[in-house]
């Protein structure tokens, strides 16, 4: 999955990325308001953690111009801790949830989590599809035989999308887009290896090739 942090503290962008790539994120940062409004509006991501104090333009003006274009991105914002009145703005605005500063990294990562399964309809933790489950803090996959997979950072992250989107055809463009992070070198045929690696540990069934399309997870037995 693949989130775009919007934050002008280098010092806790820099923790903040540590522990969501540790956490299977892939993750692109903004220090400011107008690249954040860009990036939000032209590239592909799966969630936002923004900041309402960024400079050259505020958080709160990105966030209302994002929804003025229709850009229903899930966005999770960061305000100062006893500003009630930024938290108001900010679900008037069309935040989907705030975390207060300072804030334990460990709460930001449960938000993220609760809050891309409430926009899939998934329960949080686990994702349980079609007879898998994916833990997502040990980042493994058990398979119906009761056997549970390690899984590499790559392979956590494609797995992890394909069981929030079963049944959509997924193009290896959109796949790359939502596995890697704005400064990793994109390669879309690397996907293939990937879902190789999955159907080795999945069974061949399981991810379905369309030709000139890209791969579609079978949500059915």
């Amino acid at each position: 999955m693949r989130l775009l942090l919007a934050e002008d503290d280098k010092d806790l962008v820099a923790t903040l990325k540590k522990y969501l790539k540790n956490a299977g994120y892939a993750v692109d940062a903004a220090d400011n308001g107008v690249s954040a409004e860009f990036m939000g509006n032209e590239m592909l991501y799966d969630i936002a953690v923004l900041d309402l104090g960024l400079p050259e333009r505020s958080g709160l003006d990105v966030l209302k111009n994002w929804r003025q274009k229709n850009n229903h991105l899930p966005v999770i914002v960061l305000t100062a801790r006893n500003a009630w009145h930024e938290r108001v703005d900010g679900f008037k605005a069309g935040a989907d949830d705030y975390l207060g500063k300072p804030f334990h990294v460990e709460e930001l990562l449960a938000r993220i989590t609760a809050l891309l399964h409430r926009s899939s309809q998934q329960p949080g933790g686990k994702l349980d599809v079609a007879g898998l489950s994916l833990d997502e803090e040990k980042q493994t996959v058990t398979t119906e035989d009761n056997q549970e997979h390690k899984l590499t950072g790559v392979e956590y992250r494609l797995l992890r999308y394909f069981l929030l989107n079963p049944g959509k055809v997924l193009s290896k463009t959109k796949l790359t887009e939502h596995v890697y992070d704005f400064d990793s070198e994109k390669d879309s045929n690397v996907i293939e290896v990937y879902v190789r690696h999955l159907r080795q540990i999945l069974g061949k069934e399981r991810i379905e090739t369309r030709r000139g399309q890209g791969y579609v997870f079978k949500d059915h037995n």
